[in-house]
């Protein structure tokens, strides 16, 4: 029996111009990079009311165990009173740009009514991750002169100077005369248990109280891989079990590390850490153990939407925000830095 000529789904695509099947796309935009802000979402904020901010760090003297004096001896030319310190860093505008035409505005496009509010709010999330990762950057301060060059706030890594741990080569940053200093790369190395507990010490014993270890993803993943490992001089990870019919939960993962002086770290990894700019192929990232107590977002302006001047038949809008870091106290932190983090872990 010869086959019929059939009039087939296929035969009303090949129509020319598209074909005569109306199209099925689901109304909905799938995307996975509306991702969490960990770091600038650990601490608070506040405003400032100019491009250059300061705060005053103090520190209580060190113990003297040869604090005596005679009954009834005369102290009165004697001053203990100390005065703290000024820092500051400098704010830092980053912006967005839309321009929409009033035709894409008004035409039915996938997932939005109006395309401009769709540009609008997906820049806008766009800014919140930039200033997340330029707040872990080694980038130093710089003023704005108000001609091409442009006013830079300072990282956390370029604040940190004396709870610090690099390779071979690295220099610190840290503030001098108004001005924090960028960091300078050294030799990569891999991460050890050892640098861990030691910068945790350190940092404890200046006074701070970390409980977030944060760096890139594969970083923290190599660290947990080595919490299992024979040579980590942790106690046995162990779970609690019932005689429970609920399903178990297979757990491949380390999420908190109680060090020594009971330095409890969150250990954290962040998908919007950059690398260092180094070596080009090597990869060179920065492990932070800091105290959230003592960081702060600055704000000389916080995030807003500002309509631009209308040309032709195009709308234009300007998502910005004028911000900067305070590193509250940078003794409350630590960094180790020049770590290669596609080396595993050791002791």
């Amino acid at each position: 029996m010869a086959t019929a000529d059939y009039w087939s789904s296929a035969d009303l695509k090949a129509i020319d111009f598209g074909g005569l099947i109306n199209e099925d796309v689901m109304q909905e935009i799938m995307d996975i990079s509306s991702i969490s802000l960990p770091f600038t979402s650990s601490f608070g904020s506040g405003s400032v009311s100019n491009s250059y901010y300061e705060w005053t760090v103090d520190q209580l003297a060190d113990p003297d165990v040869t604090n005596a004096n005679v009954d009834g001896n005369d102290t009165q030319d004697r001053n203990d009173a100390t005065a703290g310190t000024r820092v500051g860093n400098h704010a830092q505008i980053s912006t967005k740009n839309v321009i929409v035409t009033t035709r894409a505005r008004q035409s039915d496009s996938i997932g939005t009514s109006d395309e401009m509010a769709k540009q609008v709010m997906r820049r806008s999330e766009e800014l919140r991750r930039d200033v997340e990762a330029i707040m872990l950057t080694e980038q130093g301060s710089q003023a704005d002169n108000g001609d091409a060059t442009p006013g830079l706030s300072a990282g956390l890594s370029a604040f940190l100077e004396t709870n610090t741990d690099f390779g071979v080569g690295g220099v610190d940053g840290g503030f001098s005369s108004g001005v924090v200093s960028g960091t300078s790369p050294g030799t990569t190395r891999g991460l050890t248990e050892t640098a861990v507990r030691d910068m945790a010490q350190k940092v404890w014993e200046e006074g701070g109280d970390p409980t977030k270890l944060m760096s890139s993803p594969n970083c923290i993943r190599e660290l947990s891989n080595y919490m299992f490992t024979s040579s980590a001089r942790i106690a046995t990870l162990t779970s609690e079990t019932t005689q429970s019919m609920s399903p178990s939960t297979a757990k491949g993962a380390v999420n908190y590390f109680l060090t020594d002086f009971d330095v409890i770290l969150e250990m954290i990894p962040n998908r919007l850490y950059q690398p260092v700019v180094a070596t080009p192929g090597s990869r060179n990232v920065t492990v932070f153990i800091y105290d959230p107590n003592y960081l702060q977002q600055a704000f000389l302006h916080g995030y807003r939407v500002e309509p631009l001047s209308k040309t032709g038949l195009a709308d234009r809008r300007q998502m910005a925000v004028d911000w900067g870091l305070k590193v509250l106290n940078e003794k409350a932190h630590g960094a180790i830095r020049d770590i290669d983090d596609e080396i595993a872990v050791t002791l």
